[in-house]
């Protein structure tokens, strides 16, 4: 099953068998919570921009959230491993439910998404630990069961997100998207205090040290460097003097984190996680999937719009079938890496991917709405062989003590790699168009969105149309490019066989 190792580690059971069930069902409603929040947001953005204002702000609803998720993964994923997951869960659920209510609140725009970075604080707590946990829970031959649960449920959730959004705003008020996180979360907290027992940490030792300076300089060089990305080319041009104000300071908090960590007695970061083959592959080959996420969850929409002429419920079913093939083909990845190892099924499925990428901009124009619909169905079931094997294989090469930080880390690159994504394609598309249309570029260009908006459905509209096409079909081949990067980093750096260790 990907090889083995030494048992130099004994994973510590998180609670008792009969009890299971019950934390499983506190994971999958923690899971929901923090699946939803994106999707289920985006369709009351009128409503809110309506009501509140700020329009010229509202992309930091999700940027903010998103900052807050990423640069927390880290120190979520160290604060597990030192004082358990019981209490980590807790406190995030609560920061995460408390966030929820404030928004509801929010008076002005800035209120809000000061409040949505509180949510985020939360978030990152929920994403990484009910990751952990899940491995915790089971041994090595059960956790993909546990693993395809969780994949069911950021599936549905990403498919019934926008629904569930669109008939509140329409039937109640956009803050109720906010106060439903409530109830569910308030029901997970109960089974998680009641139900998730974990053993004693053990007082003979030393008290365990908290490297809170490190913790610190993490959040801010991430912070820093992620709002460099997200906001450069959008909110100023890429070579102005904010970015360059923020770049030169992230570069500079990088260079603090290092040497900090490397004093630490208790790193946050701690060096293992890049000096391990196994989980430095892993890392760079999920940073490299964050990418290629982008071209679909953030063009296709687009594309099936602006070049198929689907309405939006249509379009939005072209993207929604790859999270139905995808936690299917999760759930039966199992069968395929015991028979032929974590490295070689991943590589299966991202070499599959980069092909299906790299065929998206030969697709006929304009196409009819069942080829990208297969594509996007075959590439759901290519990453399904890629990613949850990959967190699996990671997972089952360090001992409980070391879990949080390693399921952290591959989850913390995938995050990035979405951001660093968003802003390449972002920059991407935008220079396809302007080239094609002869736009000239304010702070960020021509944006997609205004020109989907601006798009004539008669005979005047075929050069928007032609040019929103070809910079989708872009985008598609960097993507394409990101897949192969993936496979190569797996094929060049991975051990051939996982140093598993024996439950």
């Amino acid at each position: 099953m990907g090889g083995t190792g030494p048992a130099t580690r004994e994973a510590a059971p998180a609670t008792v068998p009969d009890r299971r069930g019950a934390v499983v069902a506190a994971l999958m409603l923690a899971m929901a919570l923090s699946a939803l929040d994106a999707t289920i947001v985006s369709t009351a953005v009128p409503q809110i921009v309506g009501d509140l204002g700020g329009f010229s702000l509202f992309s930091w609803l999700f940027s903010g959230y998103l900052l807050a998720v990423t640069v927390t993964l880290p120190v979520y994923g160290k604060l597990s491993d030192t004082f358990g997951r019981k209490p980590v869960l807790v406190a995030g659920a609560a920061l995460f439910l408390l966030g929820s209510l404030l928004c509801a609140l929010a008076w002005n725009m800035g209120a809000l998404i000061a409040f949505r970075v509180l949510q985020g604080l939360g978030g990152g707590a929920l994403q990484g630990t009910v990751q952990t946990l899940a491995a915790d829970l089971y041994p090595l031959k059960d956790r993909p069961k546990i693993q395809a649960r969780l994949s069911t449920v950021w599936a549905l959730s990403a498919v019934a997100g926008p629904a569930i959004g669109g008939v509140l705003t329409a039937y109640a008020d956009w803050r109720w998207i906010f106060l439903i996180n409530l109830p569910v979360g308030a029901l997970a907290l109960w089974l998680i205090v009641r139900h998730l027992h974990e053993p004693p940490r053990g007082s003979g030792g030393p008290r365990a040290r908290v490297d809170w300076a490190g913790a610190l300089a993490v959040f801010a060089c991430g912070g820093v460097l992620l709002t460099a990305l997200v906001q450069g080319g959008v909110a100023w041009p890429w070579l102005s003097a904010p970015s360059l104000a923020l770049g030169g300071t992230g570069l500079a908090l990088l260079a603090a984190v290092v040497v900090i960590e490397r004093r630490a007695a208790e790193p946050i970061i701690p060096g293992w996680v890049w000096r391990r083959r196994t989980i430095a592959a892993v890392n760079l080959a999920l940073g490299a999937l964050g990418v290629l996420m982008i071209a679909p969850t953030v063009f296709l929409p687009t594309y099936a719009q602006s070049v198929l002429g689907l309405a939006p419920v249509a379009a939005g079913f072209v993207l929604s079938v790859w999270t139905l093939s995808w936690p299917v083909s999760a759930a039966l990845s199992q069968h395929v890496y015991r028979r032929i190892g974590f490295r070689n099924t991943a590589l299966l499925g991202i070499g599959t991917a980069s092909l299906l990428l790299f065929a998206f901009p030969f697709l006929p124009y304009p196409g009819a709405a069942w080829q990208p619909t297969l594509v996007m169905l075959l590439l759901g079931a290519a990453l399904g062989l890629f990613q949850l094997p990959l967190i699996v294989g990671v997972q089952s090469t360090v001992g409980w003590a070391e879990r949080g930080t390693a399921t952290a880390s591959v989850l913390f690159c995938r995050q990035t790699g979405q951001t660093l994504g968003a802003a390449a394609f972002g920059a991407l598309a935008n220079g396809v168009l302007a080239a094609r249309l002869g736009a000239s570029g304010g702070a960020g260009g021509t944006d997609l969105d205004s020109v989907t908006r601006a798009l004539d459905p008669g005979p005047g509209g075929e050069p928007v149309r032609r040019a929103i096409a070809e910079a989708v079909h872009a985008v598609y081949l960097g993507a394409a490019g990101a897949a192969a990067l993936a496979f190569l980093v797996l094929l060049t750096v991975a051990p051939r066989r996982f140093p598993v260790l024996q439950d």
